[in-house]
């Protein structure tokens, strides 16, 4: 796309040539009610330098990253990443790359993920994983899309109320032109009951969404949970967390027909929202209803390995209806920065990753139930991530928090309402997430800051 500069004389004879003497008169078509009247509250337009120098005395603004330390959870976490990702990732040939977009797409960014691919479908135990999504929510709301096709079911869909809000929030949206029903299970201890979900799913159910670890941190039964969507021919979608497969069983093994996550902790440092990772994988049978594209592998004329863009079913390329997605992109930079981080660690580093953060996590919590007026919302286990409940409220834990440097939340109460958790709980809940990085020194300063 090419952003040109057009001259009053050049504006001129465009309006000329459709038959309007200005501007204005293009917009006066808009309804009245949508223009806007008044002139907006601007500043003054800056010149060149007046405009670094005022970014510059921003800047002087931020503290510095070294001196802070970071407990934030909810779906975006600091987890270390090796200074060779980043080494890698820079170079021109790789920063660059687009996406797998067209049929030309070079050897190399599809080579790349096709690395990915294969990475990925070990890491989820699933047979197959496409080229990437936008982010972890998008990806659940694709499954879900993607789970209905499958089915033919466009009854209900039954989502685990322990799933990130946002990723309900996204599904919601995905569904709202849809005659399918979203049914929303409460988990009030941390975990769904299973009669609770056993009572809402029926044989017009498409599928069972349900996160583990949750968005509390806490560890589903999804063996069973799977089992009882199959039983009602509906399909088990899980969001899981690609680090917590060091530890835990993977989506495969506990009976995941697609698993989808958010790729942020593989390889992505924390940078204001984004860009993020979405990562889909699912079982062979359902290949040709996954959205995104798919990349392989053969062999050219000459019988030398290459690879090709062998799936990509979006509105584009055939008829409207028999898309699989809208998917128009991937996230390609951040594809290879996961590839690039799990090539990097291998099974015996992601098994180290997932320990030292358990570990860590587990040392956090029992030293803040320690603290007076801290204890953990939630009993059962968990991984790297607790709510913990602050009698004074999560807002104030998070400004004494902050006050050592240490940055730690979000509170619930700034996130969309969860089935199961009161609006007094939202007050004083907030997240506390461990990872690798968090040395015992600063766990034990959030303890003090805290008490």
């Amino acid at each position: 796309m090419s952003y040109l500069f057009t001259t009053a004389d050049e504006q001129q004879q465009m309006l000329q040539r459709i038959g309007v003497d200005s501007v204005q008169t293009l917009l006066d078509q808009i309804p009245a009610d949508l223009q806007l009247k008044q002139p907006l509250d601007l500043p003054r337009a800056l010149t060149e330098l007046e405009l670094e120098q005022h970014l510059r005395e921003l800047s002087t603004r931020n503290a510095s990253a070294s001196s802070r330390a970071c407990f934030m959870g909810g779906g975006a976490y600091d987890h270390y990443i090796p200074s060779v990702v980043d080494e890698i990732t820079s170079r021109g040939e790789f920063y660059t790359a687009y996406t797998p977009y067209q049929a030309e797409a070079s050897q190399g960014t599809l080579q790349a993920f096709f690395e990915f691919q294969s990475m990925i479908a070990e890491l989820s135990g699933l047979d197959v994983a496409n080229a990437s999504l936008y982010d972890g929510g998008s990806g659940a709301a694709e499954a879900v899309l993607m789970a209905i096709r499958c089915t033919g079911r466009l009854g209900r869909v039954v989502v685990v109320g322990s799933t990130n809000p946002e990723y309900v929030h996204t599904l919601q949206t995905y569904l709202v032109n849809k005659s399918t029903e979203l049914v929303v299970v409460p988990t009030p201890d941390g975990t769904v009951n299973l009669a609770d979900l056993e009572a809402v799913v029926n044989d017009q159910t498409a599928c069972i969404l349900v996160q583990h670890p949750n968005f509390f941190g806490c560890l589903e039964d999804v063996a069973s949970i799977g089992k009882l969507a199959h039983q009602h021919g509906a399909l088990l979608v899980q969001s899981f967390d690609p680090l917590s497969v060091g530890l835990l069983k993977r989506p495969g093994e506990l009976g995941a027909d697609i698993a989808v996550a958010e790729g942020q902790s593989l390889g992505t440092p924390l940078q204001f929202g984004g860009p993020y990772l979405g990562i889909l994988t699912c079982r062979q049978q359902f290949v040709r209803k996954m959205p995104g594209r798919l990349i392989g592998q053969t062999v050219d004329r000459q019988g030398k390995r290459c690879f090709f863009l062998n799936l990509q079913a979006r509105e584009q390329h055939i008829r409207r209806e028999g898309a699989t997605s809208n998917i128009c992109t991937n996230q390609g930079l951040m594809a290879l920065r996961a590839t690039v981080y799990l090539s990097l660690l291998g099974p015996l580093g992601l098994k180290e990753v997932a320990e030292l953060s358990c570990r860590k996590a587990h040392y956090a919590a029992d030293r803040l139930c320690q603290v007076e007026g801290c204890e953990r919302m939630f009993a059962g286990p968990f991984f790297k991530e607790f709510v913990l409940k602050f009698a004074l409220g999560a807002d104030v834990a998070i400004r004494k928090a902050a006050a050592a440097g240490i940055d730690i939340g979000p509170a619930l109460s700034r996130l969309p309402a969860m089935e199961g958790v009161s609006e007094a709980d939202r007050d004083l809940c907030l997240l506390v997430a461990v990872t690798e990085s968090r040395t015992k020194a600063e766990i034990d300063r959030l303890v003090t800051a805290l008490s």
